[in-house]
């Protein structure tokens, strides 16, 4: 390789760091990304991406966890009236969010899938000087959401990937197909699947996801393989019982706060499995109407995560256990729903070689890791695995940055420096990708 992709990536920074930023001034939660997947889509076609978008990108019957429709609305009518075109609506209206881009050489070689994920986090954003995009002036501006795990950086990484393969795809002697995978709803583990199902991994070669910081941070660093995915199910438990007034009549009432109160302190308190790392949290529960009212609905959001699969699964039945026994105890019915889910998975660490190789020569790379344990869960697993089940390669890097808080916290933010070293190494790497795998 030659240092024209160093040249190149140092023209395309500025313009990494403003997408970043535009990204992360207007955020969208999982199946909301309505102006995200337009604002991508727009620049693919512009530079002579084959794009796909709404139903064709992903398959409706196999999303988890999609928003009620009267939010479903309101977030679309605000995508309209930050510039949205409501006929480019139509496609995505309903959470059919979302972007898949081939670009077709007409050579033959791999078909090559990179994923990048394009949803927030429901944080409200910190305001104070300290925080960069408050400071600068590219705070969120939609209440409630923030990109708190980087996820702005990746969609950014990948525009700057098609936007260089499009400009050079003769420079880099690229061959077969690649495929770009815009993913919605990583957050909770709930799009991937409705990518995998659509069938943009069937014939996939090779296959690269990747985050940035997550224990890499040193910048210029990149790991080849992030290790230790954990599988993980998200859960949503409606308890319902009977209102009643708590002074004159408590009697009558059935309380579904004390059953949802007596099902999370028995679900922190399920044992530990000996074959693997085991977690679990309930993270919302929310329940009652007022302080002379036996509560008659609780709702609890909860997910369960183990290092093997079979750990998830014990720890997916104890839960539902739990809940169900809470609910017979205060005569209440029950309705658990799965929102999402991720699996276990392991790089094919038969490339590596070939990956470092590739690395070696980038300017912005200071150090190559073989691996790092994630220690948390990503549904790009799902992707993984169906790549891995026709003998494709695929693995998932991390690139490395500073981190003054960590993912998911209001503060979180990075360094953007990280983003021109990440396109650098992808760059490399698709390019090493196309001379080396028939």
């Amino acid at each position: 390789m030659t240092d024209w992709i160093a040249d190149e990536v140092e023209a395309l920074f500025p313009q990494l760091v403003s997408w970043r930023r535009e990204l992360h001034r207007y955020p969208e939660s999982g199946w909301t990304e309505y102006r995200t997947s337009a604002f991508i889509a727009s620049k693919l076609r512009e530079w002579g991406w084959k794009v796909y978008l709404g139903r064709e990108a992903v398959e409706p019957s196999a999303r988890y966890g999609v928003p009620e429709s009267e939010y479903l609305h309101e977030c679309e009518q605000r995508a309209i009236a930050e510039g949205v075109n409501p006929e480019e609506m139509e496609l995505m209206q309903g959470g059919f969010t979302g972007v898949v881009a081939e670009w077709v050489t007409g050579r033959p070689g791999p078909v090559t899938a990179l994923r990048f994920d394009i949803d927030s986090n429901e944080i409200e954003e910190a305001e104070d000087i300290d925080h960069s995009p408050a400071r600068e002036g590219y705070r969120s501006c939609h209440l409630g959401l923030m990109h708190a795990c980087g996820h702005d950086g990746h969609t950014a990484i990948g525009l700057g990937l098609a936007r260089l393969l499009s400009q050079n795809e003769d420079n880099l002697a690229v061959a077969g197909i690649i495929r770009l995978l815009f993913q919605p709803s990583e957050e909770g583990s709930r799009g991937a699947l409705a990518m995998v199902e659509k069938g943009w991994l069937e014939d996939v070669d090779c296959f690269l996801g990747g985050h940035i910081g997550f224990g890499a941070e040193h910048l210029g660093e990149i790991v080849l393989n992030a290790t230790h995915f954990y599988a993980t199910t998200k859960w949503d438990a409606l308890l319902r019982g009977q209102a009643a007034h708590a002074g004159r009549e408590p009697e009558k009432g059935k309380n579904a706060l004390l059953a949802a109160a007596t099902a999370v302190l028995n679900l922190h308190a399920i044992t530990q499995h000996s074959d693997g790392v085991s977690r679990l949290n309930v993270g919302r529960l929310s329940a009652g109407s007022g302080r002379n009212i036996i509560p008659a609905e609780a709702w609890l959001q909860l997910e369960t995560r183990g290092e093997t699969e079979e750990v998830n699964s014990y720890l997916s039945q104890e839960a539902e256990r739990i809940l169900r026994a809470a609910a017979q105890m205060y005569d209440l019915d029950l309705e658990i729903k799965k929102m999402g889910e991720a699996v276990s998975a392991v790089g094919s660490m038969v490339w590596d070689g070939l990956r470092r190789q590739a690395l070696a020569h980038g300017n912005r790379i200071e150090l190559i890791r073989d691996s790092l344990a994630l220690g948390a869960s990503e549904d790009v697993t799902l992707m993984i695995n169906k790549v891995q089940e026709h003998d494709g390669l695929a693995s998932y890097f991390l690139f490395g940055t500073p981190v003054k808080y960590g993912h998911h916290h209001q503060g979180f933010d990075f360094d953007e420096k990280v983003l021109a070293i990440a396109l650098e190494g992808l760059a490399r790497v698709v390019g090493e990708l196309n001379r080396s795998v028939p």
